[in-house]
């Protein structure tokens, strides 16, 4: 099973295209998750529903076996490593998004932990 961190943005859409294509490579199947915190009244990055239609459209066209969570009051962090604890789980794909130092300083990184604490292989992209 290939694990994509999905976000409502550019960077998630290329993290849902490269796990999609692994999946296709490996013949298994995804789990996309979408997480948040809960935290603000709005996170831009937690999809709608139109977009988690977006998202499940183009699972169901590429033909591939997929489950889509969305859990929300979680650490992003925490549960894109829990899903990969899962002994099906092969491969962890998260976007990237360029940050500077004092940014990753202040607020720290999804992706940061995830690279760090992964214990199976990361696959980090970005939007062409």
């Amino acid at each position: 099973m290939i694990v994509i961190g999905y976000s409502a943005d550019p960077y998630g859409w290329a993290a849902l295209e490269h796990g999609i294509a692994e999946a296709r490579r490996r013949d298994t199947s995804v789990l996309v998750v979408n997480a948040t915190s809960g935290e603000a009244y709005a996170d831009p990055r937690f999809a709608t529903p139109g977009q988690v239609h977006d998202v499940e459209d183009l699972l169901r066209r590429s033909g591939v076996d997929y489950e889509l969570s969305q859990p929300v009051g979680v650490d992003t962090a925490r549960e894109l490593l829990a899903a990969m604890e899962r002994p099906d789980a092969e491969l962890l794909v998260i976007g990237l998004r360029h940050r500077n130092p004092v940014g990753k300083l202040l607020l720290g990184s999804v992706a940061q932990q995830v690279l760090l604490d992964c214990p199976k292989p990361v696959l980090a992209v970005k939007p062409e």
